[in-house]
């Protein structure tokens, strides 16, 4: 039986998803940061998912999903992955614009409704930007990529997916080419920390080391 729950409550366990799969927990700090909200904010809401069984909260440690709280951050990552589909593969709207519409979306949309989406669009196993869409039962299949700040110098890849999909991150690597299935080599690796240079298109570009971590690919020989 599904659980009702408010659309605030939905956006909360779905970013304590993203953080507790990225480094195991979620911060008060890393939720306020994502949220873009007080820190009081914060603390009370946590209170009352716990208070509600959807959170487990260790105070210094941070938060992590219970199963139930589990459930439902799948379930609204579905509608919301599924909305970007349907936004890019039927209205034409370019991917680097999806996200923002689809997080409105995806708290006005039924289970019933999500499910005739998917059927509509046949059945797609990733969003635009290449993260996996949950099962209607709740399950997930992650393909194993890396992220191409791990990748060494003459590597090449294919580009899996980007992890972060804020807009203008999302501009930055249209223009470069960088999306879902596009061939990339990896030309130099700066010491220090410093710019990681990927071919792409036939083209270099030198990208940071936090933005390659965002970019993932699995490795052709």
């Amino acid at each position: 039986m599904n659980v009702e729950v408010t659309s605030a409550t939905e956006e909360y366990l779905e970013i304590i998803y993203k953080l507790q799969k990225k480094s195991g927990v979620a911060t008060t700090s890393d939720l306020v940061r994502a949220l873009k909200v007080t820190p009081g904010t914060v603390t009370n809401t946590i209170a009352r998912l716990e208070k509600e069984s959807f959170v487990i909260h260790e105070p210094y440690r941070g938060v992590r999903l219970t199963e139930k709280g589990r459930r439902i951050a799948l379930r609204t990552i579905r509608k919301h992955r599924l909305s970007e589909r349907l936004l890019t593969d039927l209205l034409n709207v370019e991917w680097e614009r999806v996200h923002e519409a689809a997080c409105k979306l995806e708290h006005s949309i039924s289970d019933e409704i999500a499910k005739k989406i998917e059927k509509a669009l046949g059945h797609p196993k990733t969003c635009p930007h290449g993260n996996p869409i949950p099962t209607e039962c709740g399950g997930i299949i992650e393909k194993s990529s890396e992220p191409l700040s791990e990748f060494n110098i003459g590597d090449k890849g294919v580009i899996a997916k980007i992890t972060d999909e804020r807009r203008e991150l999302l501009e930055y690597l249209s223009s470069l080419e960088i999306r879902p299935d596009k061939i990339v080599e990896i030309v130099d690796k700066a010491p220090f920390g410093g710019p990681i240079t990927v071919r792409i298109e036939g083209k270099n570009h030198a990208l940071s080391r936090e933005i390659a971590s965002l970019i993932e690919a699995r490795k052709i020989e």
